[in-house]
């Protein structure tokens, strides 16, 4: 470079640079609006559940997020009862995640309720206890959660147009309304609701309906990545999902930050996985054999080496 050119870089490279970044800034803020729900529909709500908390891609540390998907609907029973619950670990470094699926009768400690289902967490004390109680069980620290009702779930899915999927055994469940037989298939946000709460048509019900839930969580990320890659659909999809979240104790740059993070994931490479269950009385089934071997498989990176 000449000295010419240099000295006019030195001059106006740092007003260039000050201009790139407002107008990064606002596209971004153009796409993706107020992080409050501008159309009076909340879908989810993400929130920082451990004080402090911070997202740094810290080479060799995990990041783990909770996602819980409550039973609420209008005119339905009362209560939140986590109904979905899974624990996604993501190692920046490695490039690879794993889902850890809950089954919703799980007899599991509850801080300062005693031993209860596993789903009982987030009506008694909402996604905050229901985090603490995911956290302690596994032994992993949580900073962040997700949850959304069945009306959000629908909305969700239906504005990101659809999720491909395919569909592992033959699914006929009156109670769910799930009438699917094996193969690729979109769903519908009414559909993929179906879907995720099939239990009776499952040859082991309700672990077999957790695994699907997390299958859902996979295939979604696949047919976001399939519409196209990051800055672009990142930006779209934080739109879609800021201008109907709640957002506590996480901003733009934060969740900005998440959706990069899950787009660098291979889909086919993401581990899906149910915790093991034992005998248990009645619906409430105690820890299997295996599930403290799994539980210290995934804390130390959120890869699973040895299952």
């Amino acid at each position: 470079m000449s000295r010419g050119r240099a000295l006019l870089w030195a001059v106006l490279g740092p007003t260039l640079c000050g201009l790139l970044v407002a107008g990064l800034i606002t596209a971004g803020w153009l796409a993706i609006g107020r992080p409050d729900p501008l159309s009076g529909e909340t879908w989810l709500r993400v929130e920082q559940v451990t004080g402090g908390a911070s997202y740094t891609a810290t080479p060799g540390q995990p990041l783990f997020f909770l996602v819980v998907g409550n039973d609420f609907r209008p005119n339905g029973p009362g209560g939140m009862r986590g109904d979905s619950i899974h624990l996604v670990g993501v190692s920046p470094t490695l490039g690879t995640a794993t889902v850890l699926g809950f089954p919703r009768d799980l007899a599991v400690p509850i801080p300062g309720s005693g031993t209860d289902k596993i789903n009982a967490a987030n009506q008694l004390g909402g996604l905050q206890l229901t985090t603490e109680t995911v956290s302690q069980l596994v032994g992993v620290p949580i900073p962040y959660a997700v949850q959304t009702d069945f009306d959000g779930f629908i909305a969700m899915i239906d504005e990101m147009g659809g999720i491909d999927i395919n569909i592992p055994v033959s699914m006929h469940d009156p109670d769910a309304g799930s009438d699917f037989e094996p193969g690729p298939r979109h769903l519908t946000g009414d559909e993929a609701l179906r879907f995720s709460r099939d239990r009776h048509s499952l040859p082991n019900g309700d672990i077999g309906r957790s695994e699907n839930q997390g299958l859902l969580i996979i295939s979604a990320l696949a047919t976001l990545q399939a519409q196209g890659g990051p800055p672009t659909r990142a930006l779209t999809l934080l739109g879609i999902l800021a201008r109907h979240a709640e957002l506590q104790g996480v901003n733009l740059a934060q969740f900005y930050g998440f959706a990069r993070l899950a787009f660098s994931l291979n889909p086919a490479a993401i581990r899906n996985v149910v915790t093991p269950t034992g005998g248990g009385s009645g619906s409430n089934l105690s820890l299997g054999a295996g599930a403290q071997a799994l539980f210290q498989d995934f804390r130390d990176d959120a890869t699973l080496q040895t299952h």
